[in-house]
């Protein structure tokens, strides 16, 4: 039964990313087929990440009442459904309702597929959230590797769209029969707003959500152009550093949870964060280009495990509405994700593409920081349930608070 769940957790996270990695590869074939501008397809971006965000804020209720599982038998296959219609749309209006259609039915399936890989992890009693997000990682590049084959294959946008829609919408009906019911809620103490109201940590794993979202987001969209318009590399060479990232945040994410259940969740993140510095350092001050997609490389590697911790701590840090907290990170992560490039684009107009890519080191660095004032909760860390101290790497106190059924 765990083992189901387990994988289908695992195939729900590589649809959606794959149906991510699809969007973003046939993305020149969407500005192709309505005639649009770079700013006509960066509102189109804009209003997904906005519909994405509004739902997961909007429904966080309804995410706490219903639980992971009836959300995500719901959701993923509505995904499918809405990804179509954006395959379908005839014209540019109409396109931007669909999109957002899109993005809050998937807005609504990321964060009930975290919360359901939080009820898999508590049953395993072990970390095994970055695995699941190894998934996201293996769908992306497929559905990548979908987008190249079938613009070589001269498809257009439209049918390679509505393709992975119509492969994802039978797969999603299915895995609706692995998940695991959430466990039940402990009475809440308290009514009306103070009831309804997330826990203080809550919110602090959603400041350290949003600042991991805000640099993978500032890498995936100026990487490549960092390295051809700044370093001189060729269109070819600039475009290997993205897949490069990602290659190692799969390679990362692979082994996330055997590194966290050994060091301790803030020591991890701390060395995370450190190790994310030092990686974009690299590709900073890189005098050729080879030298800075090695320091993506690097960058992939430490990165890719902020996040899915981000979103396991989130999972235990209400245990009355687990649901409900991961969509409140979920949703400030998203934040961060539509923040970051901008911010990166702002600092690079204003001096220089090294200096605005640069703001990641500092971004980094407050993870480092951040992650050692995250309250760790002594029967609800993962880290701690297998054995390894809540508090390793940490010199302060974490106040206590009861662990989640």
């Amino acid at each position: 039964m765990l083992f189901r769940a387990r994988s289908g957790t695992f195939l729900t996270f590589a649809l959606a990313g794959l149906l991510t990695g699809v969007w973003v590869a046939r993305m020149p074939a969407l500005a192709a087929k309505f005639g649009t501008s770079e700013a006509e397809i960066g509102i189109v971006v804009l209003v997904w990440g906005l519909g994405a965000i509004a739902a997961m804020q909007a429904l966080r209720g309804v995410m706490a009442r219903a639980g992971s599982r009836a959300a995500l038998r719901v959701a993923l296959p509505l995904t499918a459904v809405a990804y179509a219609a954006v395959a379908l749309a005839p014209t540019y209006g109409v396109l931007l309702a669909a999109v957002v259609l899109f993005g809050m039915t998937f807005g609504i399936t990321d964060i009930a597929m975290n919360a359901q890989g939080s009820v898999v992890e508590r049953a395993y009693r072990r970390s095994v959230m970055s695995g699941m997000h190894a998934g996201w990682c293996v769908g992306a590049m497929s559905g990548g590797l979908f987008g190249v084959v079938t613009a070589a294959a001269g498809l257009g946008f439209t049918e390679t769209v509505l393709a992975a829609a119509l492969l994802t919408l039978p797969a999603g009906l299915a895995l609706g029969r692995t998940y695991l019911p959430d466990p039940p809620a402990p009475a809440l103490s308290g009514t009306g707003r103070k009831a309804r109201r997330m826990p203080a940590a809550v919110y602090l794993i959603g400041v350290l959500g949003f600042i991991a979202f805000m640099t993978e987001g500032s890498i995936a969209d100026w990487s490549g152009l960092l390295l051809h318009d700044e370093m001189g590399a060729t269109e070819a060479v600039a475009a290997a550093g993205y897949p490069m990232f990602e290659l190692a945040m799969l390679l990362g994410r692979l082994v996330g949870d055997r590194v966290r259940m050994r060091l301790g969740t803030r020591r991890m993140l701390v060395g995370a964060g450190l190790g994310t510095a030092a990686g974009m350092t690299v590709v900073v001050l890189a005098p050729v280009p080879s030298v800075a997609i090695a320091g993506f490389f690097l960058t992939g590697l430490v990165v890719c495990t902020v996040v899915p911790t981000t979103i396991s701590l989130a999972g235990t840090a209400a245990p009355d509405r687990p649901a409900a907290a991961v969509a409140q990170v979920g949703a400030m992560g998203y934040g961060g994700l539509l923040l970051g490039p901008v911010v990166v684009g702002f600092l690079s107009d204003a001096t220089s593409l090294r200096v605005g890519v640069g703001t990641v080191v500092v971004l980094a660095l407050l993870i480092a920081a951040g992650a050692r004032f995250v309250p760790l909760r002594a029967g609800g860390d993962v880290a701690a349930l297998a054995g390894v101290p809540a508090d390793a790497g940490h010199t302060g106190d974490a106040r206590p608070e009861p662990a989640a059924a």
